[in-house]
């Protein structure tokens, strides 16, 4: 901005104490320091912008000061966002053929972002798969109907319609309101089995550690967040029942060898000086989170096969609740669930096409299988600043993990998507 110092430049900031900062002035070269610096600023902008209305679409673990310095200044018009981002593509300063490649595809999806803050309207198709890095179209409702067919016999037989029996199915297994006080403790020990499975797989830190946080007034069930170094949290909404059977499913998801395990193994790799400073700026409609998501929904199968998952939730959670068993299928019942997002998917692109929304909730209700409440629930997720497309890449990132982590390779392969930056163009080649 015209009238003030660049203070990011001199590093006379005041926040030599900021380890990003320290980082970020070793880079070797000055072109490769302004160059991260103005990602950064670019990625902090469109932020900004998108989310005027509260929110965030980035994941920022960059200097303070200058998320500090976007938060003050006039935001910039959309115009200018776009030819910064072309000014990044074409500037990017390291020759690795593989970085490079890695880094436009984040600017894609920036550049696509500010394109649209500048007008363009794209079909959301179109700017879907422009910002995610996958083609995004419309997925035959077979797909979903042969899941009907599996969640059918993975279900305890009962009355009612399918939808009805899958939630019967949840209810069945809700933490009996007399054990609420349990919650904590309960995540904690799966939090605990997670890691020690996904330690098989990967080196952890061994003195990492992971708390548990019951919230109130959220929009969501779950959410891993790493705090930097060896410190994570797991946010779980105290307003919303507990539902047993799915504890492993959603704590695998959010952190271990999900969400937080992906968060600090990759700042480690930063730190170690194996990773780049990119990581710092991460947009979540973007081509890494297709990934990231992928492996979430993946989680829970990698360290819990097979029936796994449900054993060790009967041995150490449900009996001692007081469930019994019933012959359903956990690991079917949550696969089922995985390919329901792409349900979602297609609701968004309905919605994008101005339909209405009793069509939309009578097409979640129908393919996902939710309830006219948890539909309503999934249209307000899927209307706001960045998800109608975000949403479409739950589905597409576990279709393609599904291929890529099959056979032989599947552990390789899981260090890999913990310890790399991938980008789904790069599971596709492999």
């Amino acid at each position: 901005m015209a009238g003030t110092v660049d203070r990011s430049r001199t590093g006379d900031d005041g926040t030599r104490s900021d380890p990003a900062i320290g980082l970020w002035a070793r880079l070797p070269g000055e072109a490769e320091r302004e160059w991260v610096r103005d990602y950064a600023l670019l990625a902090l902008r469109i932020d900004r912008r998108l989310t005027a209305d509260g929110g965030t679409v980035l994941i920022y673990r960059g200097p303070a000061a200058w998320s500090a310095r976007v938060a003050a200044e006039e935001p910039p018009p959309a115009g200018r966002l776009v030819a910064d981002a072309d000014a990044l593509v074409e500037s990017v300063p390291w020759p690795d053929p593989a970085r490079r490649r890695y880094l436009r595809a984040q600017l894609t999806a920036l550049r696509a972002a500010a394109d649209w803050l500048a007008g363009a309207r794209p079909p959301l198709p179109e700017y879907a798969s422009t910002c995610l890095g996958v083609t995004v179209d419309w997925l035959p409702e077979e797909l979903f109907a042969e899941q009907h067919d599996r969640l059918a016999t993975a279900l305890p037989a009962g009355r009612g319609s399918l939808g009805e029996r899958l939630r019967a199915w949840d209810a069945a297994h809700l933490l009996p309101a007399d054990q609420t006080g349990r919650r904590a403790e309960l995540l904690s020990s799966a939090i605990a089995e997670t890691r020690r499975r996904t330690g098989a797989l990967v080196d952890l830190p061994a003195d990492e550690r992971v708390s548990v946080e019951l919230v109130s007034g959220v929009g969501y069930r779950a959410a891993g967040h790493h705090a930097g170094g060896v410190d994570s949290a797991l946010y779980v909404n105290a307003d919303l029942p507990f539902q047993l059977a799915d504890l492993c499913y959603v704590v695998a998801h959010e952190g271990h060898p999900g969400h937080i395990a992906e968060s600090v193994l990759k700042e480690r790799e930063l730190l170690h000086g194996r990773q780049r400073l990119d990581h710092w700026v991460r947009f979540m409609p973007g081509p890494s989170f297709v990934l990231s998501e992928g492996l979430g929904l993946h989680a829970e199968e990698l360290v819990f096969p097979g029936d796994e998952a449900q054993r060790w939730l009967t041995d150490h959670v449900l009996r001692p609740a007081g469930i019994a068993g019933d012959g359903s299928d956990f690991a079917a019942i949550h696969r089922a669930r995985n390919v329901f997002f792409g349900a979602w998917g297609n609701a968004a692109l309905l919605a994008a096409e101005g339909r209405p929304e009793p069509e939309l909730i009578a097409y979640l209700t129908r393919w996902a299988l939710l309830s006219d409440d948890e539909a309503r629930l999934a249209l307000s997720s899927i209307g706001s600043t960045g998800m109608a497309f975000y949403v479409l890449g739950y589905f597409h990132g576990w279709r393609l993990l599904d291929t890529w982590l099959a056979g032989d390779r599947r552990a390789a392969r899981v260090r890999r998507l913990l310890t790399e930056q991938l980008l789904p163009a790069d599971l596709v080649a492999d």
